[in-house]
């Protein structure tokens, strides 16, 4: 998906694209790394309009995953929707060496050069920004009896989980004195 920097600077551009998980590389690792598995096309909607010296790129991207569980290890289907706003300024080849303060403006802004702006990147990166890092069946989920592996889900298994955590067990000995 790209933007024409002439045409928008005339009118609004409205852009739709539809295309699969393959056609983003970021995704495709992501893909490959066994984060998630991408089950149906990445679908884009952008509006682009010339705001003074800057375009606004404004849209919408969707998709749907299927994750495992962080707990129990159950695999689920989940929707990924994200909106955003990206401004695009001109690159004017300048690099500053010292560290800078940015605006939340600067923070959701990007530079271009040449004719035209590839969108590619970024409804990539809205994507990959929207997929949980421990995804979660639900937010209830009991995950995996750490005696027997059952999922505490389907109910109980019978273990005795109430026994001392070792990790804390030091703990116990000491007194403190009031």
């Amino acid at each position: 998906m790209k933007i024409e920097i002439e045409k928008v600077k005339k009118k609004q551009v409205d852009l739709s694209e539809v295309e699969p998980a393959s056609h983003f590389p970021t995704l495709m690792e992501m893909e490959k790394a066994g984060e998630c598995s991408f089950t149906a096309p990445v679908t884009a909607q952008v509006s682009a309009v010339w705001e003074y010296d800057h375009v606004r790129a404004a849209g919408k991207v969707e998709t749907a995953v299927r994750l495992t569980c962080s707990r129990c290890l159950a695999e689920y289907q989940s929707s990924v929707s994200s909106e955003f706003t990206i401004f695009y300024t001109e690159a004017k080849g300048e690099e500053l060496d010292e560290e800078v303060e940015l605006s939340d403006e600067e923070l959701i802004s990007a530079s271009y050069s040449g004719d035209e702006i590839d969108l590619t990147p970024e409804i990539a990166e809205q994507v990959m920004l929207e997929i949980p890092y421990k995804p979660l069946c639900k937010e209830s989920c009991l995950g995996l009896c750490p005696q027997c592996g059952a999922d505490l889900n389907a109910g109980e298994c019978g273990c005795d989980r109430g026994g001392i955590n070792l990790k804390m067990a030091a703990l116990k000995k000491i007194k403190i004195e009031k």
